[in-house]
């Protein structure tokens, strides 16, 4: 293996993926929604949650004028309406409708959620910091709910149906796989063991099913089931 050298702006596409987060806000009868993949959780007591949005942005502005917000965690079937919303400005278009999103309301804001996500994180605006070229809006989290079958202490990740969306940059997105469990194992003198016997199985049962896949399916017809 071998390492190159990348742009230092490249750290933002290095830090992803992380779930999409399609943040609404409401304001005079205006709504607005847009994609956003700078978030980060910031605190846990009290639970807040940050945002990175150019200044210019019209979401920006919603987000400072109502002084809360909603982060929408969108799953794989919502990547082509995700990808429009940010292409869009909201300036003076209702871009939820012109999306073909549906909408209900949120427990404690004003701001809409959006229909068919994963998870939705209701906010109230707790500070606005200048970093760089962006702007930090640090929520104040006051309401969550997620899907059943998406979430439950930590992201299920059974159906990729039901695995949040994240963006990897350009027009890419991409679904997070299946999880794994870490079992640190130490040997006699405190060392970590790499592969446990059970992993080991595991991964030698792995790699004789893909060598049958290869030999049933051809390299090329394997390379084609692994992007589906």
């Amino acid at each position: 293996m071998s390492r190159h050298l990348c742009d230092d702006t490249d750290a933002r596409r290095l830090l992803n993926p992380g779930p999409v987060a399609i943040v609404t806000a409401a304001w005079r009868g205006m709504v607005n929604a847009a994609p956003i993949a700078w978030t980060a959780p910031l605190s846990m007591a009290p639970p807040l949650v940050g945002l990175v949005i150019h200044p210019h942005r019209h979401t920006a502005d919603m987000i400072r004028f109502s002084e809360e917000f909603a982060i929408n965690i969108p799953p794989p079937a919502l990547m082509k309406q995700t990808a429009f919303l940010g292409s869009q400005t909201g300036l003076n278009t209702n871009k939820i409708e012109a999306a073909g999103l549906e909408t209900f309301s949120g427990m404690r804001i004003d701001a809409p959620l959006i229909d068919g996500c994963l998870a939705w994180i209701e906010c109230g605006l707790q500070d606005v910091i200048a970093v760089g070229d962006h702007t930090l809006f640090v929520g104040r989290v006051v309401r969550v709910q997620a899907l059943d079958e998406a979430y439950a202490g930590q992201w299920l990740l059974k159906d990729p149906a039901f695995s949040p969306l994240t963006y990897i940059g350009g027009a890419t997105y991409a679904s997070i796989g299946r999880a794994r469990d870490a079992v640190v194992q130490t040997d006699a003198q405190g060392a970590l063991i790499i592969e446990t016997a059970e992993e080991r199985e595991q991964r030698e049962e792995e790699e004789a099913r893909e060598r049958e896949l290869r030999q049933a399916e051809g390299d090329e017809g394997f390379e084609e089931m692994s992007v589906r």
